[in-house]
Formats: structure tokens, C-alpha cells, sequence
């Protein structure tokens, strides 16, 4: 069955076109029809083959695509992601990238991989998003959509924040710290892990509350049920900021109101037949290496 198939690539990667090169004469070669999304398409260099693929809108993408395949690291995933997120399109992953949690196929399986997945043997993952709002003045200000975490944050040069944090309007805590993660399992992985959270497998419906540099020790990573509703004040503090995936930002003010839940919208991924996520953190965590130990002398 022919498809229509966007491409997304990380354009400033090194060599990309020759990547881009080689999957788009496969893609055409099977009768697919193609389009490039358009930030891509105005950044690469398109000779040859790749003059004859049109580029195409993020919104586009979404009413005319079958799926899109991604090349690039887990950025250039999230980003693409969160604008396709409301027209559910599929996405594939190839990794060009550093960690590639998302992003799993390697280059040199590319080919092999998308022919597989595009023959209808692939496994299909749904993962959960997050949404916010902030809410000044009683007046929603900002919207965002997160595929991995919505954190709200100081600014390097400023002192803690004070923060209160109510889950399904029964207060939980106030917390004076850095800042608070409000991650997907998807980003148990991410921001969350480095601060101290629990790895959530994607399967599993919760949502990760991690404090950063807490002042009291006793304020502990939390998983709370998907089905929550989430509300944050800003207690006191400057140059606060809320970020979605780290790739959207907007400013805070103390009494500030931050309203977290999980969207109505998913991440739908088409990996290889094979594929696990125990694998891929092993991998990605280096589980697969055995520390060696010098042995004391015997005395």
C-alpha cells in the first residue's frame, strides 16, 4: 500500500542530506508520495532527488500524511510531536542524534527498519502527554503541550522558589526548592531521572512529580494517577519560568496558577518488530556494562 510520508530532519546535522539521499530514493522507488515539513525543507540542501520532494506545513503534514519519519535526536522528536499530537500521525524515529530514547532505529538499520514498518510488521506504542495553563489574574495567559515534562523553574542568578502544590483540590505541599518536574512516563527518562525521579515504564498511567534541589530532604518524588489535575501557585520567588519539553517558555509572577493534567492527545510510535524498552534502557543507560573492581590484596 502506497503511502503519504512526511519527513522531519535535524538540518544543522552534519551529512543529513545524504541520509535524507538515500531514504528518499528508497521511499520513492516504492511508490510512496512524499513531503518534506517545511522548517526542513528550508534548511537542507535540495539537489538532486531531493528538489523533487515539495515541502509541506506542520498542519499540512497533519490533515494529508500517513506518518512522518524523523530523523534527528530526541529533540527534533519532541518538537514535531507536540504539533502533530492533535492529528495523530505516527511517528517513526531514526536516530541522528546522542541519546535516541525516542528516536531508536540507528542509521544503519534505516533502511531495513522502514521497509519492515512500512510492510505493516511493526510494534505500535501510544504514549500520555501533559498540558498547562498558566493562569494570571484569573485569566488563562499560556498554553502548552509536553510530551516529556512541564517544569516550572528559577533563573540561574535567582534564589529559591516557594511554591504550593494542590493534586485534585486537596493540598499536598509547599515546597521552597529550584523548581518542580511534572513529567510523562515518556520523560521519566529525561530532566526527571537527572533530578532523582522513578524510571516509569511508558505503559504505565501516572504522573511524575520530582522537586529540584529541595530545601527540605523530605520533600520526595511522588507518582500521582494521569487522571489528576495538578494545581501549582507561585508562593514567592523572581525570574521564574515554566517550560514544556524545554523547548517552550513563557515567565512567571508570584501568585501565578499553573494547571497540569494529562491531554486528551497522544504520541503514537511505530517501532520495529523486536523492539523492547528494557533494550533501549539498557542501552541508553549502559546497564549492559559490568563495572570492574580492583581487588584488595589479601592481607
Amino acid at each position: 500500500m502506497h503511502k503519504t510520508i512526511a519527513l522531519i530532519a535535524r538540518h544543522h546535522t552534519a551529512g543529513i542530506e545524504t541520509v535524507l539521499q538515500e531514504l528518499v530514493e528508497f521511499l520513492l522507488a516504492q511508490g510512496h508520495q512524499l513531503f518534506f515539513e517545511a522548517d526542513t525543507a528550508m534548511h537542507i540542501k535540495r539537489e538532486g532527488v531531493l528538489a523533487q520532494v515539495a515541502p509541506m506545513s506542520v498542519t499540512e503534514i497533519g490533515l494529508n500524511a500517513d506518518l512522518a519519519i524523523v530523523l534527528g535526536g530526541d529533540g527534533t522528536m519532541l518538537g514535531i510531536a507536540r504539533q502533530l499530537a492533535p492529528f495523530d500521525i505516527p511517528l517513526i524515529g531514526v536516530n541522528q542524534g546522542r541519546l535516541g530514547f525516542m528516536t531508536d532505529i540507528s542509521r544503519d538499520r534505516m533502511i531495513p527498519a522502514v521497509t519492515a514498518i512500512l510492510s505493516g510488521n511493526y510494534k505500535s506504542e501510544r504514549r500520555s502527554m501533559l498540558e498547562g495553563r498558566v493562569i494570571r489574574n484569573g485569566a488563562p495567559i499560556f498554553f502548552g503541550l509536553a510530551v516529556n515534562d512541564v517544569v516550572v523553574a528559577r533563573g540561574s542568578g535567582a534564589g529559591m522558589v516557594e511554591l504550593r502544590v494542590d493534586v485534585d483540590d486537596h493540598f499536598m505541599y509547599n515546597q521552597r526548592s529550584d523548581g518542580l518536574i511534572l513529567a510523562t512516563p515518556t520523560g521519566s527518562t529525561a530532566y526527571s531521572l537527572s533530578a532523582g525521579g522513578p524510571l516509569m515504564h511508558p505503559s504505565l498511567r501516572g504522573i511524575v512529580l520530582v522537586p529540584i534541589a529541595p530545601h527540605a530532604l523530605s520533600n520526595r518524588p511522588i507518582v500521582v494517577p494521569e487522571t489528576s489535575e495538578i494545581l501549582i501557585e507561585v508562593k514567592n520567588g523572581r525570574d521564574i519560568s515554566i517550560n514544556f519539553d524545554m523547548q517552550t517558555f513563557t515567565s512567571l509572577m508570584p501568585r501565578d496558577r499553573i494547571s497540569v493534567r494529562r491531554s486528551q492527545h497522544t504520541v503514537t510510535f511505530l517501532h520495529p518488530v523486536g523492539w523492547s524498552y528494557y533494550d533501549t534502557l539498557r542501552e541508553k543507560l549502559h546497564w549492559n556494562e559490568i563495572p570492574t573492581f580492583e581487588r584488595s590484596p589479601v592481607v
